[in-house]
């Protein structure tokens, strides 16, 4: 063996000097080779100036202005005083024009010699190539001094809109659709009366207004005029604008391309607008999320055809990449609610040969060993899908064992704010409790009819910074019990409640605000026996920060139980941590809230603390540091995603 080493020593020795000969070599034929390296060429100062103007002006004229630029010239080249006369004689009307752009439409501007200054400048050059160049040496320079007096900042006086063409045309015979645009490029003008006139937000103006009649039906829309009439007397400007709108364009059929193994079904169930329904962007981007989240394809396209003379019956072109029919995922994570876990999944898109997408997931941990199935049809009209899935799970937390398995059937629907999602549901649970008495056993099961509502409005579903969602859960059923070490479980109707509403605001100056609250409740018979996974526990990630995944709940004999009761709820303030990290945040925020046997009992504890986010590209990572003012401890909370 020592031998060996010894051989693949030597010879990796070898070759490394033989590399690095080779390299040597090669450094000479480069150089040899190689285009002379660029020249800089050295500059000296022609005349010196000084700016007197209001400090963002003064950048304004420093970095556009002719006098200011031509400051400094090549060295050896005859800048004469008739030249810096010429640059002193053009700057006033240079002047006005940079102002103008920024709404200052009556400047004062005065431009004068001041005397002459010395400044260091490179000696003459050597002619010799390789002589250095020599000390530097002082010579005068001339001084000059522009002084603007910017004047009053003009502001939006009056503002109008008028529209020509269809769109007018439809309005003027009475066309709903048609009046509600032309009142929404109005009353969405981003440069209303009494705000101060720029010409970059005069064109960005422009470019939103056009940006919307093209995007609800009138693709073709362009501007037939456009003016800004400035009153000098009284520092104001008129705005006038008239849009030629072009044809209402209308959908007509659609063309697909890209499937190779999933029927032309798969996209038709998903399109949802009868031939002859008005263009709009908003469909046509609902209809390509809908798309990517079907779990069919990897990627799509909807492009609408814009060609005149097809406006009445526009085709719409689908492009799509599709998912691999199969996908096989291996993963090693954390959690922390229940610790280190090892996952693997397995996703089948044709399982023999139907038209379902089978899931099958298996996560072993320290805490939480589980398998989850699912086999999900592919898109049925009305944004439907079928659904059959099942789940086994065994849980320890906080001095418990649960074990728990459960089947559904049902039937999903998931529209571009809505989703829906009704099923039956067969449930057992097994509850292993340390208590001061010994083990409390509780062993239940439910047959249940569900059905789940959640609602968006959000400015992003993966990072929301703007609006709101509200999750509901209904279900009524029957629950049977098998005796537990206590006796006191029986069997009997229930129904269980629960909801969660999340607003997301800005806040201005770069803050945002999120706040949550949630609660539930299980109707039913005090000594009915419930499932534990159909009852409520408070604590951990999305809960209350500061305190253990389900450790909040009601307690018997030393035992920590699950409530029929819940009540949580969240502030938070975040912000950037500064302007070159604008993905990265710093969070603030306080949590509340428990579980119960019922209200009268149920007593909120406090969480709260400081966090980081990182906003990923596939959703927030979130650090936080939270604070449980119950057990006087800090803990460490690790997420990512956002829970509706």
């Amino acid at each position: 063996m020592n031998a060996w080493r010894n051989t693949w020593a030597a010879g990796s020795a070898a070759v490394l000097l033989c590399l690095s000969g080779c390299a040597s070599v090669s450094a000479l034929f480069d150089k040899a080779n190689a285009e002379p390296a660029a020249v800089i060429t050295p500059t000296e100062p022609v005349y010196r100036l000084e700016v007197d103007a209001p400090g963002d002006l003064r950048d304004l004229l420093t970095t556009y202005l002719d006098l200011s630029r031509y400051q400094n010239a090549p060295v050896g080249d005859d800048v004469t005083p008739a030249e810096i006369d010429r640059l002193m004689a053009a700057a006033p009307a240079q002047v006005r024009s940079l102002l103008e752009t920024e709404g200052y439409f009556t400047p004062q501007v005065k431009v004068s010699r001041v005397g002459s200054s010395k400044v260091e400048g490179p000696a003459p050059q050597a002619s010799a190539p390789g002589v250095g160049s020599g000390p530097s040496h002082r010579h005068p320079v001339p001084k000059l001094l522009l002084q603007v007096e910017p004047g009053p900042q003009a502001v939006i006086g009056h503002f109008d809109f008028q529209a020509t063409g269809a769109l007018h045309d439809a309005a003027e015979s009475g066309d709903l659709a048609a009046r509600v645009l032309i009142a929404q490029v109005r009353n969405e003008w981003k440069l209303p009366p009494e705000w101060t006139f720029r010409q970059s937000d005069w064109s960005s103006a422009k470019s939103a207004a056009l940006a919307k009649l093209r995007a609800d039906g009138y693709p073709a829309a362009m501007w037939a005029d456009t003016s800004a009439s400035v009153d000098e007397a009284t520092h104001s400007v008129t705005l006038e604008l008239s849009a030629e709108s072009g044809a209402l364009y209308r959908l007509g059929s659609l063309d697909i391309d890209g499937l190779k193994h999933y029927g032309a079904s798969t996209v038709n169930n998903l399109w949802t607008l009868p031939a002859g329904t008005p263009y709009r962007e908003a469909d046509l981007l609902d209809f390509q999320d809908r798309l990517q989240k079907s779990g069919l394809f990897e990627g799509a396209s909807v492009v609408l055809d814009t060609a005149t003379e097809t406006s009445q019956a526009a085709p719409v072109t689908v492009r799509v990449r599709e998912l691999t029919l199969q996908q096989a995922t291996f993963g090693v994570g954390v959690s922390a609610n229940t610790g280190p876990r090892m996952t693997a999944e397995h996703i089948h898109r044709q399982p023999f040969g139907w038209e379902w997408i089978a899931k099958n997931k298996l996560e072993l941990g320290a805490k939480l060993k589980s398998w989850s199935g699912e086999l999900t049809s592919y898109p049925l009209e009305g944004l439907y899908r079928n659904l059959i899935a099942g789940q086994v799970e065994r849980l320890e937390a906080v001095s418990e064992v649960r074990s728990s398995a459960s089947l559904r059937i049902g039937r999903s629907q998931d529209t571009p704010r809505i989703e829906r999602l009704t099923f039956a549901e067969l449930t057992h649970s097994k509850l292993d409790t340390a208590s001061n008495n010994g083990t409390i056993t509780s062993n239940n099961d439910a047959l249940s009819g569900n059905y789940h509502w959640i609602y968006r409005d959000l400015d992003s579903v993966l990072l929301p910074t703007d609006g709101q969602t509200l999750s509901t859960q209904t279900a009524v059923g029957y629950a049977l019990s098998h005796k537990d070490t206590s006796g006191t479980d029986h069997n009997g109707p229930f129904a269980r409640l629960y909801g969660r509403y999340t607003l997301y605001r800005p806040l201005g100056a770069a803050w945002y605000g999120t706040a949550r609250v949630e609660a539930g409740q299980v109707i039913t018979h005090r000594n009915v026996g419930i499932p534990d996974t159909l009852l409520f526990r408070a604590g951990g990630d999305d809960s209350v920060r500061g305190y253990a995944y389900r450790s909040l709940g009601p307690t018997a004999d030393g035992a920590l139980l699950s409530g029929r009761v819940l009540l949580t709820g969240s502030a938070e303030i975040a912000r950037p941590v500064s302007a070159r990290t604008p993905s990265v945040w710093w969070a603030a925020f306080v949590d509340a809230g428990n579980a119960a046997d019922n209200w009268q009992h149920l007593h909120p504890v406090l969480g709260y603390g400081l966090g980081l986010r990182w906003r990923s590209p596939v959703g927030p990572l979130r650090v936080d540091m939270a604070y449980g003012d119950d057990v006087h401890a800090w803990r460490m909370h690790l997420s990512v995603g956002i829970a509706f």
